[in-house]
């Protein structure tokens, strides 16, 4: 950096490229900006990541982002035979190839070009010879090719695209989609944990009390998982991303929280009622403790009258259910228990 200084000086201009520049840590990145800000250098990262994550933000605003596409299955079929053709590949060897061989190693590849390079050059390697010639069939090419090279970084961007992919299919119901996105992320390795976790979660967050066996399958489909592992818990989650996708759909509960917590936050400092609180010591009743508390067991509709909000949240609501499911019930009680109270009060 300082060389670069000296050389900006003199109307020299330094070009640094930096490949897996998400590599550096955030204080490393910093090191570069002033150098950025002055001109002293042009700076070129690149990186497998994204750059929203892994990338110094000031470092980011002072860069303009060109985000590069994986390639097309007929980018790569080109570029193989270009290898075959020119000399510097296997120009100077005589090799055929069974149709749609090349077709199979792009679709292979995922849009790798050098994934599917390695490939051919396994495949070249492998190839039956024939005289002077090699030839590659496709069976020979199965059995280099057990699977396919899945796009999938389970500490990377890719990871959480797919497993946002599995949680927005199962809430709008697609059962075949959802199963497609379980089955790619087990495919490629995740850990079955880490989906059931997440379907433990779904369960409460977007099926939540419109079925209350949501969560009790959910629940039951983690323990599975711990118990026999991969691959025998497949079968498991499956059936767990089956049950929850079909299943009734609400959200009811997770806002609630949601919109109690903002309460919540802002009046932390709210004292509890005193006919809430206990009076275990002769002070504490003494002081007015437990007054007026009603105990709703005393009363044939299990009611009181009893205020229990803070004074300043009397009349807030946070729980409003839907009729999806079971959650119907719930809300003819609470209209129940409404009307109770405006005869009663």
């Amino acid at each position: 950096m300082k060389e670069a200084e000296e050389n900006r000086q003199l109307g020299e201009k330094t070009l640094l490229f930096i490949d897996e520049i998400h590599r550096f840590n955030k204080a490393q990145q910093d090191a570069f900006l002033p150098y950025v800000e002055k001109g002293s250098i042009i700076l070129i990262g690149a990186t497998t990541e994204n750059p929203s994550f892994e990338v110094n933000s000031a470092l980011l605003s002072r860069s303009k982002v060109f985000v590069l596409h994986q390639l097309s299955i007929e980018d790569i079929v080109e570029l193989l035979e270009k290898a075959i053709l020119d000399p510097r590949g296997y120009g100077d060897q005589k090799i055929g190839f069974e149709e749609g061989v090349l077709s199979a190693i792009a679709e292979y590849s995922n849009g790798d070009a050098r994934v599917a390079l390695n490939t051919l050059e396994m495949a070249v390697l492998n190839g039956e010879k024939q005289d002077e010639a090699i030839e590659i069939s496709k069976e020979g090419l199965l059995q280099i090719i057990h699977r396919k090279s899945l796009l999938y970084d389970k500490d990377g961007e890719e990871h959480y695209n797919i497993i946002s992919a599995l949680h927005k299919s199962m809430r709008n119901s697609d059962v075949n989609a959802s199963i497609y996105w379980l089955s790619r992320m087990l495919e490629s390795g995740e850990d079955p944990l880490f989906i059931a976790r997440r379907l433990v979660r779904f369960a409460s967050e977007d099926v939540g009390l419109a079925d209350n066996r949501a969560l009790e399958i959910a629940v039951s489909v983690f323990q599975a998982c711990q118990f026999i592992g991969m691959p025998e818990c497949d079968v498991h989650l499956t059936q767990a991303v089956i049950y929850l996708t079909l299943a009734p759909k609400s959200n009811s509960a997770y806002l609630a929280y949601r919109y109690a917590k903002k309460d919540a936050l802002h009046s932390m400092s709210e004292p509890v009622p005193l006919q809430l609180r206990n009076a275990p010591t002769k002070l504490m009743k003494e002081l007015n403790y437990g007054k007026g508390y009603q105990y709703a067991h005393d009363t044939e509709e299990k009611l009181t009258t009893m205020q229990t909000m803070p004074d300043s949240l009397i009349g807030r609501e946070y729980y409003h259910p839907t009729t999806q499911g079971s959650e119907s019930k719930i809300k003819q009680r609470m209209e129940e228990i409404a009307e109770w109270h405006n005869n009663n009060e």
